[in-house]
């Protein structure tokens, strides 16, 4: 029991005396207080009582106005679901008036079930159901009633569960075991209490979301903008009932911009009481109307700003890509989207590979950025493919963090142990969740590092046929009977071993990029954007320290660097032991003999003439970009 709720008194005695005032069994009032077990009850006069209540305050000559208020067991007290009923009724008859004298007329309940769930007893809804369709068959005139109704589907776990304990149910066959022992661990679902509405509105018209991608699209656009009006004007309603209870007011409350927040009692209090501060603070004298302070509409988006930045903080970035996945399976890569501006790295970012940057841009950015241009006819079609190979520490995944800032795009990093799983058969799942998550997010980048791990060449003697399979899920959902052309989804690969991949993976990706390593031209970029932000000798020779570091890649640039800047730290310790513990002098600037000295500890990673670096350039001959095609010959 709550304040507020209207109750019936069912105690067993037929009248009882509180403070001269009769109780009568079946006496309804309106609950005033709540302590424990003990309720205070504003019961309701009856005729005859307040004609005693008259005479008694003649007798005195001084009314009480008081009613009358008893402590009553709450054993001896129950809902009163008449008056609730009485209330709908009322409602009933207000509708029906509104209909008759306001026509033409469109009349939408967002879910009439649930609606009539809440608002009306258990006990008097078959009763109400019917005295509704009765003003129905009344009504005369252009008149329309439209209900919505959410279908829920059955989940895929309990379809799982049914298919693993049933295998063969469409076929005949004796069952294992009798029905009941089979279906114990199965939870059934209810039917419909609320099966007389189908009396009402008898005319069903279910609405699927469209299949194509485009008109998809746009579909979810117009639910996006129908959500944000719905809940605006919540929103609105929220913030009338706070101020109307705190007597304010706000003249041009509808105008009230409240886009990205959903206002619930508690939060709209928060940002009435935020903007009457703010209101207070900036204004002399505030304007009042009849009592009630008026608040300018500037205050209240003010505060609703507070409210989203508060909120912004607290909430998690994958709460929305939660709510996008359908089941478990796309669940699992909600952590795996990297957002457009979370990682901050940019080509500028990147020394060098200005051919590179090129070509990704005109593969990736270009199609994405002005999809109009690539719409038309079957040639330039957006690129589904693209393998960036080379020796390791040239910038590969750097090129791909880069990439997924500059084009905008959602950017989902995948790795083997993403797409598997100990359940047998959970890895092709998993796959294909993979691609209907991702198309949920078009225009999307799946970066695959260490793309020969997760895709290389099948039929080995040692594959695991779950791996097999799984590889198999992942090339038919990338370009196979099922997958669509118009699809915005770019498979980005890096690896420094490509002459492991599959040859269908190969196929897939038309455009191989070999990312070398760097030139002395190219190396005295990279140093200085690594050097940038150093302190540095005055005319630091860039182009001899380029020189000197012939066979180094971006990532030995790097590690020579921060070998070098620890030199004029360990001088400035050696200083401090030698004078006693002294404060020594500041970190002096970093010299071109500091690199070179650090050299001799930090060497390059891969030698131009290895085993690998000669199985690259072969395979760039072969398959990469701007190589020559031609196999070489067997050699003894």
């Amino acid at each position: 029991l709550s304040l507020g709720d209207r109750v019936k008194y069912i105690g067993s005695s037929n009248s009882v005396e509180v403070d001269s005032r009769p109780l009568s069994n079946g006496q309804r009032g309106e609950v005033y207080e709540v302590s424990g077990n003990q309720v205070a009850v504003v019961w309701d006069m009856s005729n005859d009582s307040q004609a005693k209540e008259g005479e008694i305050q003649e007798k005195h000559e001084e009314p009480s106005g008081k009613a009358p208020i008893h402590w009553i067991n709450v054993k001896d007290i129950e809902h009163d679901p008449d008056a609730e009923a009485e209330d709908c009724y009322l409602a009933l008859e207000a509708l029906y008036e509104i209909l008759r004298s306001m026509q033409p007329l469109i009349v939408y309940f967002p879910d009439f079930s649930l609606w009539l769930s809440r608002a009306v007893p258990k006990d008097n809804r078959k009763e109400f159901v019917q005295k509704m369709q009765e003003m129905f068959d009344q009504l005369s005139g252009p008149v329309v009633m439209i209900s919505g109704q959410n279908k829920v589907e059955t989940g895929s776990k309990e379809k799982e569960k049914f298919t693993m304990i049933l295998p063969n149910f469409g076929r005949l066959a004796k069952l294992p075991l009798p029905l009941k022992q089979l279906t114990e661990g199965l939870r059934g679902t209810k039917r419909s209490s609320y099966s007389e509405i189908n009396k009402l509105f008898t005319n069903v018209l279910r609405i699927d979301p469209p299949k194509e991608d485009d008109i998809l699209r746009t579909f979810n656009k117009q639910i996006e903008e129908d959500r944000k009006i719905v809940i605006s004007r919540s929103n609105i309603n929220e913030l009338h009932k706070v101020l109307d209870e705190n007597e304010m007011s706000c003249a041009d409350i509808l105008d009230l911009d409240s886009d990205g927040v959903v206002l619930t009692k508690q939060k709209a209090e928060k940002v009435v009481g935020w903007a009457k501060n703010h209101h207070l603070a900036s204004c002399l004298l505030p304007s009042v109307e009849g009592e009630r302070l008026v608040l300018p509409r500037q205050s209240l988006e003010v505060a609703i700003l507070r409210l989203k930045d508060h909120e912004s903080v607290s909430r998690k970035p994958s709460q929305s890509l939660k709510n996008m996945a359908k089941d478990e399976y796309e669940t699992n890569f909600v952590s795996a989207v990297v957002p457009p501006g979370e990682i901050g790295v940019r080509f500028n970012d990147v020394g060098a590979l200005e051919d590179v940057k090129k070509a990704l841009n005109e593969l990736v950015i270009l199609p994405m950025r002005r999809p109009e241009l690539f719409s038309h006819g079957n040639l330039l079609r957006p690129c589904k493919g693209i393998l960036l190979f080379g020796p390791p520490g040239t910038g590969k995944t750097l090129l791909a963090k880069a990439l997924a800032t500059e084009a905008g795009a959602n950017f989902i990093s995948i790795t083997g142990s993403t797409l598997t799983s100990k359940w047998f058969g959970d890895a092709e799942k998993l796959t294909k969740a993979l691609f209907s998550f991702a198309s949920k997010l078009a225009p999307v980048i799946i970066f695959v590092d260490e793309v020969d791990s997760l895709l290389g060449a099948r039929g080995g003697a040692f594959e695991h046929e779950a791996t097999r399979r799984m590889r198999n899920e992942f090339m038919a959902a990338w370009d196979g009977l099922r997958s669509k052309d118009s699809q915005r989804i770019l498979i980005l690969g890096a690896t420094n071993r490509p002459f492991d991949l599959d040859d269908a993976v190969i196929r897939r990706l038309p455009r191989r990029i070999y990312v070398d390593l760097p030139d002395a031209e190219n190396r005295m970029k990279i140093l200085k954007i690594i050097l940038g932000n150093e302190n540095l000798q005055t005319d630091f020779q860039f182009e001899e320290l380029a020189n000197v570091t012939e066979g180094y890649s971006g990532s030995d640039l790097k590690n020579l660097c921060i070998a070098a800047a620890y030199r004029p730290v360990q001088e400035v310790l050696e200083k401090e032991n030698t004078h006693d513990n002294a404060q020594g002098p500041a970190l002096r600037p970093l010299t071109l003999d500091d690199f070179v000295q650090s050299k001799a500890k930090v060497g390059p990673s891969v030698a131009f003439d290895a085993a690998s670096m000669n199985e690259l350039r072969k395979w760039n001959e072969q398959y990469g970009e701007g190589g020559s095609r031609r196999k070489s010959p067997f050699g003894f």
